[in-house]
């Protein structure tokens, strides 16, 4: 029986370019919400620079990490590993892709703890680091279930769906910042404004209050 022009179509996978332009858009997402929480870019106050070392756990310094803010950094990495998987060349081993994968979502979330401590904008936890790889394999494991169960379909499938969901989460992103009523989100919060000493630094979401603009 002759193949139907859909199926050709489902089955034909997207280009390369589209996918390495909708994992650079991925990443500026990816970046403006864990520095900036989809606020507009800013360098904190110098003395509230903190470093948690303690996975999940509190130290003298930080809370503990909240369960929702450990699922929220892991959905955030699916993607990674979505992408990575798609642009990997099919002839490499699944043991080189993970610890790829694994070294790249380690790398990335590592660069973005370091520079939420340069610019002092929140906290710089050691378990985000460990929850964003995971979400990167998390999201590779998604896709060679998905391997197995779509067969040829799965990288068209799984390709569109990572171009329409960056492209989605760009505008949706943009929409949060310019809309009149905006929930701000602090890893920092000040008894005394100005006044590091007064400071309390948690790793987990701070109560939401909505700003007017």
């Amino acid at each position: 029986m002759p193949t139907r022009p859909a199926d050709r179509a489902a089955r034909r996978p997207v280009s390369r370019n589209a996918l390495i332009a909708s994992l650079g858009v991925y990443l500026l997402v990816l970046t403006w919400a864990v520095l900036w929480k989809f606020e507009v870019p800013h360098i904190g106050a110098g003395g509230l620079r903190v470093i948690k070392l303690v996975p999940f756990g509190a130290d003298n310094e930080a809370t503990a990490s909240f369960p929702l803010e450990i699922l929220a950094n892991l959905v955030l990495f699916l993607p990674l590993g979505w992408h990575l998987g798609l642009l990997a060349p099919r002839r490499r081993s699944k043991r080189h892709l993970f610890r790829a994968t694994a070294g790249v979502s380690a790398a990335i979330s590592l660069l973005l703890e370091t520079a939420q401590f340069a610019l002092a904008v929140g906290v710089s936890d050691i378990t985000d680091v460990l929850v964003n790889t995971a979400g990167g394999l998390a999201g590779l494991g998604i896709l060679e279930l998905a391997r197995r169960a779509l067969g040829g379909r799965a990288d068209p499938v799984l390709g569109r769906a990572c171009v329409a969901g960056t492209a989605l989460a760009l505008v949706l992103a943009v929409a949060v910042l310019v809309s009149p009523l905006h929930f701000r989100q602090r890893d920092v919060s000040c008894a005394v404004p100005g006044d590091p000493a007064s400071c309390v630094a948690a790793s987990g979401p701070a109560p939401q209050t909505p700003i007017r603009r």
